[in-house]
Protein backbone atom coordinates (compact mmCIF):
# COMPACT_ATOMS: atom_id res chain seq x y z
CA UNK A 1 0.00 0.00 0.00
CA UNK A 2 1.32 3.25 -0.98
CA UNK A 3 1.51 6.12 2.41
CA UNK A 4 -0.34 8.93 1.59
CA UNK A 5 2.18 12.17 1.65
CA UNK A 6 2.16 14.42 4.67
CA UNK A 7 1.98 17.61 1.93
CA UNK A 8 -2.00 16.30 1.26
CA UNK A 9 -2.64 16.66 5.24
CA UNK A 10 -4.83 19.54 6.14
CA UNK A 11 -1.63 22.26 7.14
CA UNK A 12 -3.62 23.19 10.89
CA UNK A 13 -4.61 19.86 11.42
CA UNK A 14 -1.67 18.75 13.86
CA UNK A 15 -1.42 22.62 15.65
CA UNK A 16 -3.66 21.64 18.76
CA UNK A 17 -1.96 18.39 19.19
CA UNK A 18 1.46 19.93 19.03
CA UNK A 19 -0.13 22.77 21.23
CA UNK A 20 -1.35 20.90 24.06
CA UNK A 21 2.07 17.79 23.66
CA UNK A 22 4.68 20.25 24.06
CA UNK A 23 2.64 21.55 27.55
CA UNK A 24 3.80 18.15 28.71
CA UNK A 25 6.85 17.65 30.05
CA UNK A 26 10.11 16.33 28.00
CA UNK A 27 7.77 16.17 24.44
CA UNK A 28 9.49 16.96 21.38
CA UNK A 29 7.42 18.50 17.97
CA UNK A 30 8.97 16.80 15.18
CA UNK A 31 8.62 15.09 11.49
CA UNK A 32 9.20 11.67 10.11
CA UNK A 33 10.96 10.67 7.35
CA UNK A 34 8.12 11.71 5.22
CA UNK A 35 7.94 14.93 6.43
CA UNK A 36 4.96 14.52 8.72
CA UNK A 37 4.44 15.49 12.08
CA UNK A 38 5.11 13.56 15.63
CA UNK A 39 5.42 13.96 19.27
CA UNK A 40 8.49 12.11 21.04
CA UNK A 41 9.48 11.72 24.18
CA UNK A 42 13.16 10.80 24.72
CA UNK A 43 13.03 9.93 21.32
CA UNK A 44 9.92 7.65 21.42
CA UNK A 45 7.06 7.77 19.61
CA UNK A 46 3.96 9.35 21.51
CA UNK A 47 1.49 10.99 18.67
CA UNK A 48 1.53 11.43 15.45
CA UNK A 49 -0.94 12.29 11.81
CA UNK A 50 -1.47 9.02 10.63
CA UNK A 51 -0.46 8.43 7.13
CA UNK A 52 -1.33 5.00 6.26
CA UNK A 53 -3.67 4.78 3.43
CA UNK A 54 -5.85 2.92 5.64
CA UNK A 55 -7.01 5.57 7.76
CA UNK A 56 -9.22 8.97 6.99
CA UNK A 57 -7.11 11.94 6.64
CA UNK A 58 -6.28 14.18 9.37
CA UNK A 59 -6.20 11.28 12.10
CA UNK A 60 -4.27 11.34 14.28
CA UNK A 61 -2.75 7.83 15.73
CA UNK A 62 -1.75 8.26 19.54
CA UNK A 63 -0.28 5.71 22.23
CA UNK A 64 -3.40 3.66 23.85
CA UNK A 65 -3.66 1.40 26.18
CA UNK A 66 -5.54 -2.23 24.14
CA UNK A 67 -8.65 -2.09 26.83
CA UNK A 68 -8.40 2.00 26.87
CA UNK A 69 -8.57 2.04 23.02
CA UNK A 70 -11.70 -0.85 22.89
CA UNK A 71 -13.72 1.19 25.06
CA UNK A 72 -13.27 4.60 23.55
CA UNK A 73 -13.95 3.08 20.06
CA UNK A 74 -16.70 1.47 21.54
CA UNK A 75 -18.05 4.62 23.34
CA UNK A 76 -17.28 7.01 20.76
CA UNK A 77 -16.75 6.18 17.32
CA UNK A 78 -17.61 8.82 15.76
CA UNK A 79 -14.48 10.03 17.20
CA UNK A 80 -12.37 6.74 17.89
CA UNK A 81 -11.63 4.22 15.36
CA UNK A 82 -8.94 1.80 14.04
CA UNK A 83 -8.11 0.02 11.29
CA UNK A 84 -7.10 -3.45 10.13
CA UNK A 85 -3.32 -2.23 10.02
CA UNK A 86 -3.36 -0.16 13.40
CA UNK A 87 -5.32 -3.20 15.47
CA UNK A 88 -1.94 -4.88 16.53
CA UNK A 89 -0.50 -2.20 17.78
CA UNK A 90 -1.00 -0.14 20.97
CA UNK A 91 -2.90 2.75 19.37
CA UNK A 92 -6.14 4.38 18.92
CA UNK A 93 -6.82 6.84 15.77
CA UNK A 94 -8.73 9.72 16.82
CA UNK A 95 -10.72 12.08 13.87
CA UNK A 96 -9.16 15.42 14.84
CA UNK A 97 -12.33 17.34 13.47
CA UNK A 98 -14.66 15.77 16.01
CA UNK A 99 -12.34 15.71 19.26
CA UNK A 100 -12.71 18.25 22.34
CA UNK A 101 -9.94 19.97 23.48
CA UNK A 102 -10.01 18.14 26.83
CA UNK A 103 -10.68 14.62 25.71
CA UNK A 104 -7.27 15.56 23.38
CA UNK A 105 -5.30 16.80 26.30
CA UNK A 106 -6.43 13.62 28.41
CA UNK A 107 -5.55 11.21 25.16
CA UNK A 108 -2.16 13.11 24.75
CA UNK A 109 -1.37 12.63 28.57
CA UNK A 110 -1.95 9.03 28.65
CA UNK A 111 0.29 8.65 25.85
CA UNK A 112 2.60 10.48 27.41
CA UNK A 113 3.01 8.39 30.37
CA UNK A 114 2.94 4.74 28.64
CA UNK A 115 5.93 6.63 26.47
CA UNK A 116 7.93 8.00 29.48
CA UNK A 117 7.23 4.64 31.18
CA UNK A 118 8.59 2.92 28.28
CA UNK A 119 11.48 5.20 27.67
CA UNK A 120 12.69 4.31 31.52
CA UNK A 121 12.22 0.62 30.84
CA UNK A 122 14.68 0.92 27.78
CA UNK A 123 17.39 3.13 29.51
CA UNK A 124 19.47 1.22 32.06
CA UNK A 125 19.24 1.76 35.79
CA UNK A 126 21.30 4.86 37.24
CA UNK A 127 22.34 2.92 40.11
CA UNK A 128 24.05 -0.20 37.90
CA UNK A 129 25.55 2.89 35.76
CA UNK A 130 26.96 4.36 39.59
CA UNK A 131 28.13 1.08 40.26
CA UNK A 132 29.89 -0.21 36.88
CA UNK A 133 31.52 3.74 36.93
CA UNK A 134 33.07 3.19 40.18
CA UNK A 135 34.77 -0.22 38.66
CA UNK A 136 36.29 1.06 35.79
Amino acid sequence: MKRRPAKQLLKGAFDIVRTVGLALQDVEATTKYDGSPVLKVDGMFMAGLATHPSAEPDTLVVRARLEDRERLVEDAPEIYYLTDYYRSYPLVLVRLSRVEPDALHDLLSVSWRMTTAKARRRRPDESILRVVGNLI
